[in-house]
């Protein structure tokens, strides 16, 4: 083979050897372990008032006959985290 293959052959395959050696020169170092989870911390205030604003609209929508009484207490149980 002559010409452009040839010459893309012939530099695919220097690079290709170029970085099996490179990892095989590199030492071995471990994987860092993943930091572990943190400990569930208790939600912030801000996050309080995020649940107790959205059960008083799916109570507004109960009351109107949107939701079912069923549909309500699942989402409340949801949002308490029960």
């Amino acid at each position: 083979m002559f010409g452009p293959g040839r010459r893309m052959s012939r530099r695919t395959a220097r690079r290709t050897s170029r970085r099996v050696s490179k990892r095989q020169a590199a030492p071995q170092q471990p994987q860092a372990a993943p930091p572990p989870p943190a400990a569930a911390a208790p939600p912030p205030a801000a996050a309080e008032e995020d649940y107790t604003d959205e059960l008083e609209k799916l109570a507004d929508l109960k009351v109107k006959g949107v939701i079912t009484n069923e549909e309500f207490e699942a989402k409340k149980k949801q949002l308490l985290g029960l």
